[in-house]
């Protein structure tokens, strides 16, 4: 993508900023599929806890988090306290009444702020569930991020991410500023972050017309040692390798 970075984005927060804060406006006028995705990533969870060394069960983020879906619907049925996080301040604001009060009961925090720039207390998560969002940040503004999350995990803590998957090389949609990476690119990101791809799957029953989706379960490599103070210059756009 040749634009520089404050553009990708600027753009980006340009466009959602025009799109209304409802399901159908979340999911690109998908809205109808949002009950088989959040019943499909109930089960991978309910895979991971069932793992060797378990993730807790107590504070969760929701990455990216929109209105608050993902938080309505998965996380906040299972977790006792959740994050949203979230730029577009309308979303959130749409939040507090989506959620209803019995459920922002077990809202942490609402936090607005883009995933490049987040950074979150150290030993705070069990879960961090983020999806359809990495595509808004570049490669380097992925690391850090990861790196962020990483430290952010409790012991056992996993990190989820969701995201669509190109069959071939990078796509660019200028429309919404963002790329969709190819899946190798898209664990090359995890290793060169420090993280293990734990587990995968790929979502079923989604309409043809729509990129194939992934689920990654991950987790921090051992005795990683890493540096969450990257420089917001080095970023670009092409894919790790």
């Amino acid at each position: 993508m040749n634009k520089p970075i404050h553009k990708f984005y600027s753009d980006a927060e340009e466009y959602w900023s025009k799109i209304p804060p409802t399901i159908d406006g979340m999911l690109g006028g998908f809205g109808h599929i949002s009950q088989v995705d959040v019943q499909t990533s109930k089960i991978f969870l309910q895979q991971l806890f069932k793992s060797k060394d378990p993730p807790g069960r107590t504070y969760a983020a929701d990455c990216g988090a929109g209105i608050g879906r993902i938080s309505k619907h998965l996380l906040l049925n299972i977790f006792d306290k959740v994050d949203l996080i979230e730029q577009n301040e309308i979303f959130l604001d749409r939040a507090r009444d989506y959620l209803g009060p019995k459920l922002i009961s077990k809202v942490g925090s609402f936090v607005p702020v883009a995933l490049q720039n987040f950074k979150a207390e150290s030993n705070k998560y069990d879960i961090i569930w983020i999806q359809w969002v990495l595509g808004h940040l570049t490669d380097a503004h992925c690391i850090q991020f990861f790196h962020n999350c990483i430290n952010s995990l409790k012991p056992n803590g996993m990190i989820v991410v969701k995201e669509n998957i190109t069959s071939g090389q990078l796509e660019v949609d200028e429309k919404d500023s963002s790329v969709t990476r190819p899946i190798h690119e898209l664990k090359c990101l995890f290793k060169e972050s420090g993280l293990d791809c734990y587990r995968q799957m790929k979502q079923s029953s989604f309409p043809k017309e729509l990129y194939n989706v992934y689920m990654f379960a991950l987790k921090p490599k051992s005795n990683l040692e890493i540096n969450t103070d990257l420089p917001a210059t080095n970023v670009n756009l092409v894919a790790v390798s």
